[in-house]
């Protein structure tokens, strides 16, 4: 969208406390010349500067760094200020001031389906600022406002795009749980799409909080324990089968014993059970022969 945003050169202000100096000089000057006391008629004219005066001091106004002020004259646009400092202007214009600044605003925690249909509690966190001064005060209502309901939009319509996780499918690259990067440059570019017609520029979006709803997390967390304890095992017995190799191997070429087929299998039944078992093994003493 066409920014319309125009940029004033602003009077500075010393200048017009200058003129309100003079024009109080002038009105005390003309007083002193006049003796109210000795029944002279009031000095009439004295008003028009008087009145002057106050409606110059009208115009003065601040602009603090990293602030703008949004000039207006009778509904049409007369530019926006965007340099600090004291200044003065036509006292008819109506100024509104729009700060500048980066501002935090973090979602709150709702409830959506993902791309599988789990529901999840999903947050954000935007940083966002003001970058043209006359979408935000003209093309939408209270921009501020307009942030939240699109942030929340566009939470919404994230979570959809994604799985929570891959269990369901494994061959599943990006998730919400982690592919952050992806998840969050996606957030931002929606985002920015929704907040440029209120002139707004999106800093960093990010998720902050993701998680299962109540009502299924209990389920899942048992499931995530379960896929922990299963890969664990499986780490575990693809290492005991190589200590176990290891072992037969170096036993036949140093010629420590010889063993056959059913001592071979019963070593190995027993090895795989003391490395594999999940407590402390207790050996049993064999005092006669290995067939006893």
């Amino acid at each position: 969208m066409e920014s319309k945003e125009k940029i004033t050169n602003p009077i500075s202000g010393y200048l017009g406390i200058l003129i309100v100096f003079v024009l109080i000089g002038t009105v005390i000057y003309s007083l002193n010349r006049f003796d109210l006391l000795s029944g002279r008629s009031f000095p009439f004219p004295l008003i028009i500067p008087a009145l002057l005066i106050l409606f110059i001091a009208k115009g003065f106004y601040f602009v603090y760094p990293n602030g703008s002020v949004v000039m207006t004259l009778f509904g049409k646009y007369k530019g926006t200020v965007k340099s600090n400092g004291f200044f003065w202007t036509n006292p008819f214009y109506v100024r509104r001031k729009i700060s500048l600044r980066a501002r935090n605003f973090e979602t709150e925690r709702v409830k959506v389906n993902d791309k599988m249909g789990n529901p999840i509690l999903i947050s954000s966190i935007l940083v966002w600022r003001v970058q043209d001064t006359f979408q935000a005060a003209f093309e939408v209502d209270h921009y501020e406002q307009f942030v939240k309901i699109q942030s929340d939009a566009a939470v919404r319509i994230l979570a959809s795009k994604y799985p929570y996780d891959n269990f369901d499918d494994e061959m599943i690259e990006v998730t919400l749980r982690s592919g952050l990067d992806q998840v969050n440059d996606d957030l931002e570019g929606e985002l920015t799409e929704r907040l440029q017609l209120a002139g707004l520029e999106v800093l960093e979006a990010r998720i902050g909080y993701l998680a299962y709803a109540p009502e299924i997390a209990s389920a899942m967390l048992k499931r995530q324990q379960a896929e922990a304890i299963v890969a664990a095992r499986f780490k575990i017995v693809e290492g005991a089968v190589g200590m176990v190799e290891s072992a037969l191997q170096q036993l036949s070429e140093k010629n420590i014993i010889e063993l056959d087929e059913e001592k071979k299998a019963t070593m190995v039944n027993n090895l795989m059970v003391v490395l594999c078992s999940d407590k402390e093994a207790t050996p049993v003493l064999n005092s006669g022969t290995l067939h006893t």
